[in-house]
């Protein structure tokens, strides 16, 4: 399994990264995802069904819109 360096702008505009295991590049949801349970844990399991089948990525989509938390990056960890 391989590393991978997401990196982020966070709410208060500082550029922040996780780590994330997987066998291949993570797509921006699954980065996002990794993201809302570290800034958000309990809302980890929120229910985007307001998104649902009207965005490509939801979660990336509400990082974004209600929280100011933008992907930057998705680099795999040397």
């Amino acid at each position: 399994m391989k590393e991978w360096e997401i990196t982020f702008v966070d709410q208060k505009g500082e550029r922040t990264s996780l780590l994330l295991a997987a066998a291949d590049r993570p797509s921006i949801e699954d980065a996002a995802r990794r993201i809302r349970g570290h800034l958000f844990p309990v809302m980890d399991e929120l229910d985007l069904n307001d998104f649902q089948d009207r965005a490509d990525c939801p979660t990336a989509k509400w990082l974004k819109e209600q929280n100011g938390v933008e992907i930057t990056d998705i680099t795999e960890r040397t």
